[in-house]
């Protein structure tokens, strides 16, 4: 297993950003002001992550993703554990906004996270289209955070 930052040509990999973030204009809020990391397993990719500096010592994940056929793998857990370790002593809190979902909130949570708070309406705001995981609408972001 390897993991890269990506510098340029960061959307080569739209398919897989839009995994994470299913609205190509909210990808483009984040992706260049964001730093890149792919996760390589076998030569190929497997894995993507986007962070982003928040300001007050806070970093946020703003996109997260594998590949369908390659999750459950710890894939995601280990750009997590990755992300952690790169940027700790720079930053001192891990934060990220998912929809309220049984398929994302336990993962976060296995990785350490606990929830902060929540920002209602968040996705029928931003987004145009309903968005579902797991057949269920998501409505309200939810804040996860973990201390560096």
């Amino acid at each position: 297993m390897e993991i890269k930052e990506v510098r340029n040509h960061k959307k080569q990999y739209l398919s897989l950003l839009l995994l994470g973030d299913e609205q190509e204009e909210m990808i483009d809020r984040y992706l260049e002001r964001g730093t890149m990391y792919v996760l390589l397993d076998g030569g190929s990719v497997k894995s993507e992550c986007v962070v982003t500096d928040e300001g007050n010592g806070i970093l946020e994940i703003k996109n997260i993703a594998t590949e369908p056929d390659c999750q459950g793998k710890g894939y995601g857990k280990a750009l997590i554990e990755f992300i952690s370790e790169t940027y700790r002593g720079r930053y001192s809190v891990l934060q990220a906004g998912t929809g309220d979902s049984p398929l994302t909130i336990p993962f976060y949570e296995k990785c350490g996270f606990h929830r902060s708070h929540v920002v209602k309406n968040f996705f029928i705001d931003h987004y145009d289209h309903p968005i579902y995981e797991d057949g269920i609408q998501l409505v309200d972001m939810i804040y996860l955070r973990k201390k560096l």
